[in-house]
This record gives structure tokens, sequence and C-alpha cells, in this order.
């Protein structure tokens, strides 16, 4: 097997390759014909991955057909592929640059390959990002409601709130339609919606935003979330932990179902109350049920079960 890594560096009309440890280039169209070039440049030679960074809408179709012909791709998050540009004492930052910084942080770090989405995961993405989109529509309609006083104004207001609600329904219709279509998506809802607190509009956020949920052990689940805390400690100097990164999506869709748990899942209230009886601040008693909410989840996922409670 070859070792050579590619990076891509995506913007909106083209796409600049360099590859690892030949050196060598290439510059496409960000289009089909593109992506069939990079193909036939790649040739026999075969690759361990190519490493690109999101780029708003512009990798969607390069991600796409990478994932259709069987390539290994890497996507990797920006920031920290701008820290290890700066770690390199690369200051510089042009399209050519960024693909071999890609390549080198690909080949070095070995980032995880991703697995190839499903036509139903790609549908049910699509879906979930019109309804976060309407979320916020509705969180700003609500918001300009408090300031209007104009009558005509108000009426189109309470419209585009009410054409909201609406559409927001469909979708989740839609969603929920697309879940019991696919007998194997199904059997992992219903167990997530056997634990108490987890709505249905949690249970199929998880399953679109953390597919991998039921396929790793409990440590990568919290860290893949941003709820795993982060020790700092320096000689005998040691701060307080706090969480960071992770998928913040799934992060805000476990906050509510947390203050649920804290009052109806007995496991959970009772962690809860000891977490407050040893002094811990409500919002880190509140972070760790979250933890404990995906943890539990991944568990129950792995195992191919529904939650029962525990008996005394």
């Amino acid at each position: 097997m070859t070792d050579i890594t590619i990076g891509a560096d995506i913007s909106k009309d083209h796409i600049d390759l360099h590859s690892l440890p030949d050196g060598q280039t290439l510059k496409v169209a960000n289009d089909r014909k593109g992506f069939a070039a990079i193909l036939k440049w790649i040739g026999a030679r075969g690759v361990q991955r190519i490493v690109f960074e999101p780029t708003g809408p512009y990798h969607k179709a390069f991600e796409r057909f990478m994932a259709v012909q069987g390539v290994p791709i890497c996507k990797v998050n920006p920031r920290s592929a701008r820290r290890f540009a700066e770690a390199t004492g690369q200051l510089a930052k042009t399209d050519r640059i960024d693909a071999a910084l890609l390549s080198r942080y690909g080949a070095l770090l070995e980032p995880r390959l991703l697995q190839a989405d499903t036509q139903i995961h790609s549908d049910l993405k699509e879906l979930h990002m019109a309804r976060l989109a309407l979320i916020k529509d509705r969180t700003a309609a609500k918001n300009r409601e408090k300031n209007l006083s104009n009558p005509l104004l108000k009426r189109h207001n309470t419209e585009r709130l009410r054409q909201i609600e609406r559409q927001i329904k469909a979708v989740d219709e839609a969603i929920m339609a697309l879940i019991v279509e696919d007998e194997a998506l199904k059997a992992r809802f219903d167990i997530l919606v056997s634990i108490p607190g987890l709505s249905h509009v949690t249970a199929f956020t998880l399953l679109i935003e953390m597919p991998e949920l039921g396929e790793m052990d409990e440590k990568a689940a919290a860290a893949l979330c941003g709820l795993a805390p982060m020790n700092r400690q320096s000689g005998r100097w040691t701060g307080r932990a706090f969480i960071a990164g992770g998928r913040a999506i799934v992060r805000h869709a476990l906050y509510m179902p947390a203050l649920v748990a804290c009052r109806f899942n007995p496991d959970l209230k009772a962690k809860y109350d000891q977490l407050k009886a040893a002094g811990k601040a409500p919002k880190v008693a509140i972070t760790a049920i979250m933890r404990k909410l995906v943890v539990l989840a991944n568990a129950l996922l792995k195992s191919n079960r529904k939650w029962t409670q525990k008996t005394a």
C-alpha cells in the first residue's frame, strides 16, 4: 500500500491539490470535470487519504463524489489546520500553501477517515439543517415581535411565525418518515426515545448529527460532542476543568433533556443530587448529566437494548 497523502484546498471555483511525498501539484475546477481529473491524476498510485477542510457549501459536491468513488477522505477542523500551520512556522496563506499544509497535516497526524454517507443520511442531514435554520428564523421573529408597534408589521410578523411553525412541523414529519422507512434507523431511534428525558427531536438530532454513536467507547462519545472535561495543571497549580470543542449542535440538543432527566430519570436524578450535595455548581452538575446521557445512549446503542430502570 502506498503512503501518498493529498491535501485539497477547496474554494468556490477551484481546488488546489498537493501530494506527498512526491510533491506533485494539481489545480482543477470545482465541478464534476475537475473531480474526474483528480481521479485521473491519482491513477493507479492509490492514496491513503485526501485531506480537506469544510468550506461552507463548496466542499459538499467534492465530498459526495469522492465518497461514491471509494476514495479515502478526511474532513479536518479549519482551526486545527490553521494552528498546525502556525506551529510549522508557515504564516503565509494561499490556496497552494494551504493544500501543501493539509497534505503534511494528514501525513503526520493521520486524521480519521470519513465514512461514506448513505443517501438516507444525506437527506436527513439536509432536512435537519433546514430545521435549524427555521428555528433561528422563529427566534428572530419572536424577538422582532416585542418591538413592533405598526399594526401591518405586527400582522405580517404573526403570519410569518405561523408559517415557520407549519414548516417546522412539515420538516419534522419528513424526518420521522425517513427514519420509520429504514428498519435499522427505526430500531436505533426506539432505543434513544426509551431513555427518560430524550424527546423525539433530541433522538433524531443524535441520529443525524452523531451517527457514530454506539460504535465508540464512552470517553470518545463524550469528547465528540464536547462534553469531556479538559484538565488544566502545571507544576503545583491546578486549574478548574472545562469543556471545549466537539459538536455544538449535539451539545445544545442535550441541554433541555438533561434538565428533564434531573427531575424524571431516577438514575440521573440521583447523580445530579449527589453532585449538588458535593458542592458542584448547578451548571457543572447539568453538564455532567448531559455527559451521562450521551454515554448512556452510546452504551444502549452498542448493546442494542432499550433503557430499563436499575433495580435496587
